[in-house]
C-alpha cells in the first residue's frame, strides 16, 4: 500500500508539471505580450530540469562507509566517512545525506550529525564526514544510507535508501586497578596480600607445550627450535587463586557503572596472574568457566560489550539457581547496586574458612548509602562476607585500603 501511494504521487507531480508547462504556455499564446513570453521562457528551464530529474536514475549512486577501527572502547570518538559515487555528471542543486545509524548512537548525539545538506553540482564523487563522540557500549549497526534530491521549486523529489551494511563493537570503559588478593584471617578479618597469585615467573621448573593463554615472554625458543613445536617455560606454582564473578543483570540506573567495574576489576586481576570465571544472568544465562590469560580477557570484554540489564530475575535468585556451580570456587565476588536482605542471606551461604566472599556495591560518584543499606551492614558483618563500597570513577580506590570484616 506504501509502494502504491508513492508511485501515484509520482504520477501525480508529472501531471502537475506538465499542467503547468501548459499553463504558462497556453497564457504566452493567448495573451501575447513580452510580459506573458518572457513569464513562460523563464519557467521553462526550471521545468526542462524537472523533467530531466524525474527520469534521472538515482541507481547510478553508490556509497561505502569508512571507519578508523572496528572497536573502540566507551567514551571514545567515532570519525565516520562516507564516499558516494556516480556515473553520470547530471547537475544536482542539493543532495540530503543521511546515515541511518542504530538508535543507541542516535540518542546520544546532541543534534544529528549523521545527516548534512551537500551541493553537489556536477561533483561525480562526493565525500562527507561526520563523528559521534562520547560512544556507548555496545554493538552498533549502521544498515543504509538514505538520499534525496529535487529540483528547485520543489516539483520533482528523489530519493533513494543505499543498503550499506557495517558494525562496530564498543567495549565498555574500564578504570586501571592495582588488584590486591583477599585473604580470610578469622583472628583479625581480612588482609590485602600484594603477592602475585599464579606463577613466579623468575623460577622456571621446566617446559611444556604451548597454550592458549601464554605469554609470548614465556616461550623457550631452544627448545621450541629442538623439537619443532612451541613450548614454553613451566613455573613454579606459588599460590592458588581463582576468583568467579557474579554480575548483576537487573533493570538499575546504575548498570553502565557495574558494567565499567566489572571491565576493571576483571583486567586487574588476569594482569595479577590469577583465574577468573564470570556469570552474568540477563535475558540470557552466559557462564565463563575459571580460566586465565589474554583469550580469556577478550572473551569476557566480548560479553560485556553487548550484556544488557534485562534479567528475568533477581540477583538473590541468580545466587539461589547457582549454588552447585559457585560452589566451586573459594573466592567470589558479587557486583551489584541494590544491596537487599534476600541477597545477603543467600550470599552467606558461600562463605568458608577457606574463601572470601566480597559484595561490591556501585554508587554514582557523590552518592552515598541509603539507611536501609546502613542498617543491613550489620547483617553482612555477622554472616562473613566483606562490603566494599565502589564510586563511579573511583575504582582504584577500591583496593587501597584494607576492609575488615
Amino acid at each position: 500500500m506504501k509502494w502504491f501511494f508513492s508511485v501515484v504521487k509520482k504520477v501525480w507531480k508529472l501531471i502537475v508539471l506538465f499542467l503547468l508547462i501548459s499553463i504558462t504556455f497556453s497564457y504566452a499564446m493567448f495573451q501575447g505580450g513580452f510580459v506573458s513570453w518572457f513569464l513562460f521562457y523563464s519557467f521553462l528551464p526550471f521545468a526542462l530540469y524537472a523533467l530531466i530529474l524525474a527520469f534521472y536514475p538515482m541507481s547510478h549512486f553508490e556509497a561505502k562507509r569508512f571507519f578508523l577501527k572496528s572497536e573502540y572502547n566507551a567514551g571514545e570518538t567515532l570519525k565516520v566517512t562516507i564516499t558516494m559515487t556516480r556515473k553520470s555528471a547530471f547537475p544536482l542543486f542539493f543532495l540530503i545525506l543521511e546515515d541511518c545509524i542504530s538508535d543507541s548512537l542516535f540518542f546520544s548525539q546532541q543534534g544529528n550529525r549523521s545527516k548534512v545538506f551537500l551541493i553537489p553540482g556536477i561533483r561525480k564523487e562526493i565525500t562527507w564526514e561526520y563523528q559521534v563522540n562520547k560512544l556507548p557500549r555496545g554493538e552498533h549497526l549502521f544498515r543504509n544510507i538514505r538520499m534525496k534530491t529535487g529540483d528547485l521549486l520543489g516539483l520533482i523529489e528523489k530519493e533513494r535508501q543505499l543498503h550499506v551494511e557495517d558494525k562496530i563493537l564498543v567495549y565498555p570503559s574500564y578504570e586501571e586497578i592495582i588488584y590486591k588478593t583477599m585473604e580470610n584471617q578469622y583472628d583479625q578479618g581480612m588482609t590485602a596480600s600484594r603477592e602475585r597469585v599464579q606463577r613466579d615467573t623468575t623460577m622456571a621448573i621446566g617446559i611444556r607445550e604451548y597454550q592458549p593463554g601464554d605469554r609470548f615472554s614465556w616461550i623457550n625458543w631452544k627448545a621450541t627450535a629442538k623439537r619443532n613445536d612451541i613450548m614454553t617455560k613451566e613455573f613454579e606454582q606459588r599460590q592458588s587463586h581463582d576468583v568467579y564473578i557474579l554480575m548483576d543483570c537487573t533493570p538499575d540506573n546504575h548498570f553502565e557503572a557495574i558494567v565499567s567495574f566489572s571491565a576493571s576489576i576483571i583486567k586487574a586481576i588476569l594482569l595479577k596472574g590469577a583465574h577468573i570465571g564470570f556469570l552474568s544472568s540477563s535475558s540470557e544465562r552466559v557462564a565463563f568457566p575459571v580460566r586465565g590469560g589474554e583469550s580469556q580477557q577478550q572473551q569476557l570484554f566480548y560479553h560485556l560489550a553487548k550484556v544488557r540489564d534485562n534479567s528475568p530475575v533477581t540477583f538473590d535468585r541468580v545466587l539461589e539457581m547457582e549454588h552447585t556451580l559457585l560452589h566451586q570456587s573459594n573466592n567470589m565476588m558479587l557486583i551489584t547496586a541494590q544491596l537487599t536482605r534476600s541477597l545477603i542471606e543467600k550470599a552467606g551461604r558461600f562463605t568458608s574458612k577457606n574463601g572470601v566472599v566480597t559484595i561490591f556495591l556501585l554508587k554514582n560518584e557523590k552518592e552515598f548509602l541509603s539507611q536501609n543499606e546502613i542498617s543491613l551492614k550489620a547483617s553482612v558483618n555477622a554472616r562473613g562476607l566483606r562490603l566494599v563500597m565502589v564510586h563511579d570513577g573511583h575504582f582504584s580506590s577500591v583496593f587501597s585500603e584494607v576492609v575488615r570484616s
